[in-house]
């Protein structure tokens, strides 16, 4: 069987551009999911993103092996809120209040016993706790903006402020929670040069 090129399938919500918002309707989609609080710094938040690698690299070489069914792993991804929103304010709020799912889009030929295997195994690997209490959840966010954010993550705020001006525009209030999908590897890649999707799904 040949490889699923996600990438090119999901295109239109992982590769926006970076010079107009576009307007998306976020289908279903399954997850592995890892819920924290802390700032993007923390610690907590680094071991959460640690438990969903691994996870995720063993059911994709277990599909390949089992199946012939090869895929890439997709980009990490982030939701982010905060109990009290100002203290979601990037300049201003506290950021060890901040709230978080971090997660890994999985392609729809991973199965939750995919994953349930997966994880047990990954558990047996690699000694972070946090492993066992990645889940796989469907997640569907619907009607969103989105806009590619080329730079360090401290000034996102204009980019995210274009984003709710565009929803007020269209008569549309925010509705769910902040989204950032981490095209870049923020450890390594100059913070100049950082691709990150940012997000936000509306009702109106």
């Amino acid at each position: 069987m040949p490889a699923i090129d996600l990438k090119k399938e999901l295109k239109e919500f992982y590769n926006p551009t970076a010079k107009a918002i576009s307007l998306v309707d976020v289908p279903a989609m399954n997850f592995l999911m890892l819920d924290g609080q802390g700032s993007p710094e923390s610690q907590a938040f680094k071991e959460s993103i640690e438990a969903l690698y691994p996870i995720a690299y063993t059911i994709k070489f277990a599909k390949k092996k089992r199946e012939g069914i090869d895929y890439p792993v997709m980009a990490l991804e982030g939701l982010w809120w905060a109990d009290d929103m100002n203290d979601f304010d990037p300049e201003k709020g506290d950021r060890n209040k901040w709230k978080w799912t971090v997660m890994i889009m999985q392609p729809s030929v991973v199965s939750r016993v995919d994953f349930e295997s997966g994880r047990e195994a990954a558990a047996k690997k690699k000694p972070n706790q946090l492993i066992k209490s990645v889940r796989f959840d469907n997640f569907k966010e619907g009607t969103s903006v989105q806009i590619m954010h080329i730079g360090p993550f401290s000034i996102e705020g204009a980019n995210i402020i274009k984003l709710h001006q565009k929803i007020g525009e269209m008569g549309a209030q925010p509705s769910g929670k902040h989204h950032e999908i981490y095209l870049s590897d923020f450890r390594r890649v100059d913070p100049a040069k950082m691709k990150t999707v940012l997000r936000q799904p509306y009702k109106k």
